[in-house]
């Protein structure tokens, strides 16, 4: 793997862009790999709609992908898009995956204020259909997929800068999900950092740690 980087797909977040993870695709462009930062409309559609949504675009890029590893960088919703698109379709050159703040359990933020009747309205029009399915609920979108099959690290936040947010959130967290609700069954490695969920995809720590995962399937202790 280490004679071919390969192509990093960048899916981003909810109410968030493909820019959110420029610098990222510079860092990893910079270190060899191809990157494919794909955009979708996240507040727009429900969680199914959206997945299928990626699944297209990264088979109409896979005429002009060079051959190599297919690997991930993923940002909060964005972990699972990925993980459910490769439960239905994983590509059998499919690599490694960096997950950032991913809701793998969701968050209770979505229960609290989802379903709140005063705050429920606005959460539902700043988030959208996905939004409400980001729940921690046992029949939640979250909670439904399977483990994967292809190693994933996972880097959790503790640096928030949503004191209000946090509030609402059971133990350490990164303003919008708690460092629990990140870990998963069959992830290969797990890194706490403070950094927050807002901003830690382009921190330079996050972003060391991501290239460090994605050469030698862990991430740097020490």
């Amino acid at each position: 793997m280490a004679d071919a980087p390969g192509t990093v797909l960048l899916i981003h977040g909810l109410a968030r862009t493909a820019r959110s993870l420029g610098p990222m695709g510079l860092a990893l462009r910079a270190a060899g790999y191809r990157v494919e930062p794909l955009a979708y409309p996240s507040t727009k559609a429900p969680a199914e709609a959206l997945v299928a949504q990626v699944a297209q675009a990264i088979a109409a890029g896979a005429t002009r992908r060079p051959a190599g590893p297919l690997h991930a960088v993923t940002h909060s919703m964005g972990a699972l898009i990925l993980r459910d698109w490769l439960a239905r379709s994983a590509p059998d050159n499919f690599g490694r995956a960096v997950l950032l703040g991913p809701p793998n359990h969701g968050s209770e933020l979505v229960d609290r204020l989802g379903g709140d009747p005063r705050l429920g309205p606005a959460f539902r029009l700043l988030n959208g259909p996905a939004g409400l399915d980001l729940g921690t609920g046992p029949g939640s979108w979250p909670n439904r997929l399977p483990p994967p099959a292809h190693p994933m690290g996972v880097i959790a936040g503790t640096g928030s800068v949503s004191p209000w947010f946090s509030a609402l959130l059971p133990g350490p967290d990164d303003g919008k999900v708690t460092v629990a609700s990140t870990r998963m069954e069959g992830m290969a490695d797990h890194l706490v950092l403070p950094v927050s969920h807002t901003w830690m995809m382009m921190d330079p720590r996050v972003i060391r740690q991501v290239l460090a995962f994605l050469r030698e399937g862990r991430f740097q202790r020490g």
